[in-house]
């Protein structure tokens, strides 16, 4: 929804469409929006706001902070405790709301300032300017650095059946010490939407930050397009799409708290909703499992 014309833009896109697919998911009963300041430069925070113009009740926002930009689009990490309230004030302000949700720091980077980033969310957190804090893509030991300054609400990392690093240790540490994981990219960039192909791939815009993905070129767009064909059988016994599939296996761990799904418009959004409440049984994990296993994914 952050549209096109930035480093990690996934093409140009339609706000009235990202609209309506906000309005077409929270008449669903989705409660809840994940954005950062970084998509489009700001531009996906504002989208966010004109689309609950006049909505009651209003969902939880989750944003983020560290990734910031200068005048020629250049993106430029800052951990800064002055950095970080400027960007806070900003989203304040781009989404029209007096308290953020969920504030999260987007990227570790740079790592040698971690301590005084985490140690500025907190203080956002005491002053009332954010409801609660949270790290997303950090490593463990990243975590544990901010875990000794303030509790951490949430993580949020890549997880999908075809991103599976957090399952050795983030899970497990995330479960234990009673953090939320709010999973990112469940269908990898749309790989496992049941929708790509190869002529969609290579039509992909300038812009499009997927051209840059391993995943999806050869030979694993190849590997990966066959394995998706092999959810759409596993869907159809539930009249599911293999899209939803992959959001039910990512929903199946029971350290994830939910599945951050990318929709840009009310027909993706349609087309999702049911994942919400969609659950695969054991068999049918072991079944995926099996396959991912036979296929290298």
């Amino acid at each position: 929804m952050g549209g096109g014309g930035w480093k990690f833009a996934w093409g140009p896109q339609d706000d009235a469409q990202s609209v309506a697919a906000i309005r077409t998911a929270l008449e669903a009963g989705l409660n809840w929006i994940d954005t950062a300041a970084i998509y489009g430069l700001g531009h996906s925070e504002e989208v966010v706001a004109r689309a609950l113009e006049g909505v009651t009740p209003k969902p939880y926002i989750f944003t983020k902070c560290e990734r910031t930009w200068n005048q020629q689009g250049e993106i430029i990490p800052c951990l800064k405790a002055d950095s970080l309230r400027r960007e806070c004030e900003a989203s304040l302000r781009r989404l029209r709301v007096e308290t953020i949700d969920l504030y999260q720091i987007h990227w570790p980077d740079p790592d040698e300032d971690i301590e005084e980033g985490w140690e500025t969310l907190a203080r956002l957190k005491e002053e009332g300017k954010v409801r609660w804090i949270g790290v997303s893509n950090f490593n463990l030991a990243q975590m544990k650095r901010a875990a000794a300054i303030a509790p951490i609400t949430s993580l949020q990392p890549p997880y999908s059946l075809l991103a599976r690093q957090i399952e050795a240790e983030l899970l497990p540490y995330c479960a234990q010490h009673g953090i939320g994981v709010l999973a990112y990219s469940p269908m990898k960039s749309g790989l496992l939407t049941g929708k790509m192909t190869r002529e969609r791939v290579a039509a992909f815009p300038a812009d499009d930050f997927r051209r840059r993905v391993p995943d999806f070129q050869e030979p694993r767009l190849s590997r990966n397009l066959e394995f998706v064909e092999r959810l759409r059988e596993i869907g159809a016994r539930h009249g599911r799409n293999p899209g939803e599939v992959a959001i039910a296996w990512v929903l199946r761990h029971p350290a994830v708290t939910a599945a951050i799904v990318g929709m840009r418009s009310a027909e993706q959004s349609r087309e999702m909703l049911g994942a919400a409440d969609f659950r695969l049984s054991p068999a049918e994990i072991a079944e995926i499992e099996t396959l991912a296993a036979e296929r290298g994914v």
